[in-house]
Parts: C-alpha cells; sequence; structure tokens
C-alpha cells in the first residue's frame, strides 16, 4: 500500500488526555513529519497539529485511536500532491 501525506487535527478538551496522547503520537513518531501543538486558554483547549506520510491504514489507525481517548477529538484531511494518480 502507498504511503499519503495526511494532516491531523487534533483538539485536548481534557488536560488529563495529554499523556495518552503524546504517547499515542510517540508509537507513530517514525510516521510523523511534522507536530505543532498551541493551548489555546480562552476557549481552555489544547490543539495540536500533525503531518504524516504513512499508509491509508497507519493514518486511520492512527485517528482513531485518538478519537477514542477520553476528551479528544480528531480530524484527517489527506493531501492531494502533484503527481499522485487521479
Amino acid at each position: 500500500m502507498e504511503n499519503k501525506i495526511a494532516i491531523i487535527g487534533i483538539a485536548l478538551e481534557d488536560k488529563e488526555a495529554a499523556t495518552a496522547v503524546n504517547d499515542l503520537l510517540h508509537s507513530f513518531a517514525g510516521k510523523i513529519i511534522a507536530r505543532l501543538g498551541v493551548p489555546y486558554r480562552n476557549a481552555s483547549v489544547n490543539i495540536i497539529t500533525i503531518v504524516i506520510d504513512a499508509t491509508a491504514d497507519e493514518i486511520n489507525a492512527l485517528t482513531g485511536k485518538l478519537g477514542k481517548i477520553k476528551g479528544v477529538a480528531a480530524k484527517t484531511m489527506s493531501l492531494k500532491l502533484p503527481g499522485d494518480a487521479e
């Protein structure tokens, strides 16, 4: 299966979830290209953006596992890169 580039947006509404999220992201460290974390204090939420280079199955597995953590929401956007087959 071919690798894809995807962006995963993660919102943590529960600070207690941070350890579980970080542990999970660490297990995918070899696939993660970039990570940006932003604490948005006005809304009491922490936002993490991940750029990942992985198979569709791996991307879906990570997003699904993130979504099962209490107080965490995750959404994925796949990128269409130049040269990708239609």
